[in-house]
């Protein structure tokens, strides 16, 4: 018999119970599909499969902003979820005894590594959104895989408990007490939790930002800023400064002859895996006439160097239908004035429906790649 605060009957809320369970499982299950798909989309765009890169698409301009907000915001939504579905089944952790046959044993360690992959998931997303990773593993591959395994997990689940959930899928005859208050409760935690951090993302929430990282109105010029100059080793760019565009006729310009070629404007957004997004009117150059004059041919994709002395994103490829794009500028210029040191000045790359660590700062060299 087991005695102390894990005993028979010690547990004694009425809310331990399937249903209770059933209807925070579907209020889960949906938050944590939302986020695996967007965050699949976000992984493509980032690093696409060789077969790939040649079909993403450039439009729609605001496809990643709204992909990527959906993704924190599920991803946000499903903390208290998670909390409030483990408290409801917690007293089956301490069943006893711990395994009735090689299968119930299965079915216990797959819960225990579905758990596992969600909370680190949930976790190491929400410490992304701070730009804080206090692990020695690479949070983007890492968050990738373990988001696959969470995924998996949760359908094998499904698949072992789907008598239990359709026998609990409606609304039952016998009322619990407190039942309806405590899933009240949950709804209010998620929507508060929702409506004060979708601000980052969402511009008509905004004035309800109280909780999200970022205000997407605050920074240089009026726009956020992730890495900043001194960061990346460009607080000085040298006064030598040359654009380098490599192709089949190779040529450089200074900053005075960009600035004497002819200028175009586009209203894009940044958009930021941490979540947060903002619009911005750019201007500068179409990336397009700077490698047709490279004699660049059709269907041409393009390499970009920064400035920056280190960095994953220091190199940047991008496929030809983003470099064809007449969007796509080596912007001069953000809301009318010349870039900020933190955002890229002297030059930076601008395109519609990227993620925003692929919009290059500091660019020093255009190569074109066949």
């Amino acid at each position: 018999m087991r005695r102390g605060p894990f005993r028979d009957g010690a547990f004694s809320s009425a809310l331990h119970e399937p249903r209770t369970a059933v209807v925070l499982g579907r209020w889960l299950g949906a938050a944590l599909l939302v986020c695996f798909l967007t965050g699949l989309i976000s992984h493509v765009l980032q690093d696409p499969p060789g077969p790939l890169s040649g079909l993403l698409p450039a439009r729609p301009v605001n496809g990643y902003r709204v992909t990527q907000g959906l993704h924190v915001i599920s991803g946000l939504a499903a903390v208290p979820l998670a909390g409030a579905k483990l408290w409801t089944v917690y007293p089956r952790l301490f069943e006893w005894p711990p395994a009735r046959s090689a299968t119930h044993a299965l079915e216990r360690l797959g819960i225990a590594v579905l758990v596992a992959a969600v909370l680190l998931e949930l976790f190491t997303g929400l410490l992304n959104t701070l730009q804080w990773y206090p692990w020695p593993f690479p949070f983007r591959q890492t968050h990738y895989w373990v988001g696959w395994l969470a995924t998996g997990g949760l359908l094998v689940h499904i698949a072992a408990k789907a008598p239990l959930i359709a026998g609990n899928w409606r609304r039952p005859q016998v009322r619990v007490p407190g039942r309806r208050a405590f899933l009240t409760s949950v709804a209010a935690a998620v929507g508060a939790v929702t409506l004060t951090t979708a601000g980052q993302t969402v511009p008509w929430l905004r004035t309800l930002n109280l909780l999200a990282p970022r205000r997407p109105d605050l920074g240089p010029q009026g726009l956020p800023v992730n890495r900043t100059a001194a960061q990346a080793g460009t607080v000085a760019v040298p006064a030598t400064w040359r654009l380098r565009v490599d192709g089949p006729r190779p040529y450089e310009l200074t900053l005075d002859e960009l600035a004497q070629l002819p200028q175009h404007e586009a209203v894009l957004p940044i958009a930021c895996v941490e979540g947060w997004s903002a619009s911005a009117r750019w201007g500068g150059v179409r990336v397009a006439d700077l490698l047709a004059r490279a004699g660049a041919p059709a269907g041409s994709a393009l390499r970009v160097t920064s400035l920056e002395t280190d960095g994953p994103y220091r190199v940047m490829e991008m496929p030809a239908q983003y470099a064809e794009d007449p969007l796509t500028l080596l912007a001069l210029r953000v809301n009318g004035e010349t870039l900020d040191a933190d955002h890229g000045f002297p030059a930076r790359i601008i395109a519609p429906n990227r993620p925003g660590v692929l919009q290059t700062k500091w660019v020093a060299r255009l190569e074109v790649v066949r």
